[in-house]
């Protein structure tokens, strides 16, 4: 009777696997062909609005590593987009146009950042990571406020894009959103190599029961700053792709609630997931848009749908397709 029974039992795993991967499929094929149809529809908004997705679902994907994976939850993940962004903008500033100046130094002062913040956060755990993530986010917040020289407040203008010596021109558009679509794809793939790597495996480890690995002698601690360091670096390189995306940064980017929606991405794509953090992006972004357009108030809608999905969804998107919703 159990062989009888064990088909049965296997066919709705089978189904939601296959209903998973092929949504997936759906997706990065429209977000593949998308350029071609902005340009045979001539609506470039389409294509402006996708490639914010892309850097976003970017910072989304690093954000996922250290929190979906080593239950690390950082409130203050989205100061290093502005980090990111300002080392371009101060960059551009004092005539440095380079990308190849640019966005290694994006990276390397979000991966310097990210240091400093972990090697004094990760001591705690809990509330007490959660609220000093969030302090060292506003301070950096405050600080870019008091950059004068940089826009202050006002935020800063960059009139010229990263120059690659002709190789690759930023200002082609469709150009521009492949890249931005090559590096999620990389992101993607580093993050699934990093969880599937013994450090990865370490990492989920010591979310599970830090107390037991510390006891057969892993050094947490060092692990978990590294995955820190390298969350800060990948959120950086984002940062750096909106400030030649959007041509301007200003400290409102750093804003805890710029961190709110990064985790409310991933959460909603699916925390843990491969492509979790693509999925929230795109729903997330879509929903914010749409929403903006029916209503003056669209989070007195977003705030409730958003509700409903932490509660009855607890895979977020991603979860549901696997079956594991409810």
């Amino acid at each position: 009777m159990s062989a009888s029974l064990e088909p049965s039992l296997q066919a709705p795993r089978t189904f939601w696997l296959t209903a998973r991967a092929a949504f997936i499929a759906v997706v990065l094929a429209v977000l593949a062909l998308l350029p071609a149809y902005a340009a045979l529809s001539g609506d470039s908004f389409v294509l402006i609005l996708f490639t914010r997705v892309l850097i976003l679902a970017i910072g989304a994907v690093s954000l996922n590593l250290i929190m979906g994976y080593g239950g690390m939850v950082s409130f203050g993940h989205a100061a290093y987009l502005g980090i990111g962004g300002y080392a371009v903008g101060i960059l551009a500033k004092e005539g440095i146009n380079a990308g190849l100046v640019q966005w290694p130094a994006a990276i390397a002062v979000s991966a310097l950042y990210a240091l400093v913040v972990g090697a004094l956060s990760l001591r705690t755990r809990g509330v007490y990571f959660i609220m000093i993530t969030l302090a060292f986010a506003q301070m950096i917040y405050y600080v870019a406020i008091g950059l004068d020289r940089y826009g202050g407040d006002d935020g800063l203008t960059i009139y010229k894009r990263s120059q690659f010596g002709g190789v690759l021109d930023l200002n082609n558009k469709s150009l521009f959103y492949y890249l931005c679509f090559a590096l999620l794809l990389a992101s993607i793939y580093l993050v699934a190599r990093i969880v599937n790597s013994r450090f990865g495996l370490v990492i989920q480890g010591a979310r599970a029961n830090e107390r037991r690995m510390r006891a057969i002698g892993f050094p947490t601690f060092r692990y978990k700053l590294a995955c820190f360091v390298i969350a800060g670096a990948m959120c950086g390189l984002a940062g750096a792709l909106l400030a030649n995306h959007t041509n301007f940064i200003s400290p409102a980017l750093m804003h805890w609630t710029r961190s709110g929606d990064l985790i409310v991405m991933v959460v909603l794509g699916g925390l843990g997931s491969q492509f979790g953090p693509l999925i929230g992006a795109v729903v997330f972004l879509l929903l914010e848009e749409g929403l903006s357009r029916l209503t003056e108030y669209p989070d007195l809608v977003l705030g409730p749908i958003l509700l409903l999905v932490a509660i009855y969804l607890h895979g977020g998107i991603e979860g549901l397709l696997k079956g594991r919703h409810g």
